[in-house]
């Protein structure tokens, strides 16, 4: 959920930037069934069932990031989208090593005001051996902030990712200066004099 708030943002950031997102309409985006599904299971399994069976939680916490993945491949062709995919691999390593959970430090549970011990499934917990646990839920959004919540080093690579792509998607102020200090002006006549004649 904390993603969804970020992608929320990300997209309000838009218009303040200049850009449209009626531009998002004409994106070619394949496999929107894949990550449609990812955040529906997301949300069955952390906030409407949270008190299911654990093992089925854990199971289809691990659905919804293949299933992420599958969108990902789909859609490499966008801008951004390789920072996405490569902050969703952090988080699955960390998700896959840890039996369908993603590990969280005492110190960032408690400064988001998230509960440290719990008996429901929760996506992201204190375990006792964390594996891998550098690319598990280390910071913390703090609780009397709004969005309060964990994340981890996975998360800021897709928040980047998810504002490259929409602004460089819906043309932005951003994104056009982006475009600008990556592109030489070549109709420069100082740039050939420069460069000296062409032979």
């Amino acid at each position: 959920m904390f993603l969804v708030a970020i992608g929320l943002l990300v997209l309000i950031s838009v218009p303040l930037a200049g850009g449209r997102l009626s531009k998002l309409a004409n994106i070619d985006l394949r496999g929107a069934g894949f990550i449609f599904g990812s955040l529906v299971l997301q949300v069955l399994i952390v906030t409407v069932f949270p008190g299911g069976n654990p093992t089925l939680h854990r199971a289809l916490h691990l659905v919804s990031y293949l299933l992420a993945a599958a969108f990902l491949v789909a859609n490499r062709h966008l801008p951004g989208l390789r920072y996405v995919a490569a902050g969703a691999l952090a988080n699955a390593v960390a998700i896959f090593a840890n039996n369908g959970v993603m590990p969280a430090t005492a110190g960032a549970l408690r400064a988001a005001g998230d509960p440290v011990n719990t008996k429901t499934f929760m996506n992201s917990t204190l375990l006792a051996h964390p594996r891998v646990p550098l690319l598990g839920d280390i910071f913390a959004i703090p609780k009397a902030w709004p969005l309060h919540n964990v994340f981890s080093l996975g998360d800021i690579c897709i928040t980047i990712g998810a504002v490259i792509a929409v602004h460089s998607l819906c043309e932005t102020r951003l994104s056009r200066r982006r475009r600008h200090e990556h592109v030489p002006d070549c109709g420069d006549p100082r740039q050939v004099e420069a460069s000296g004649p062409i032979t």
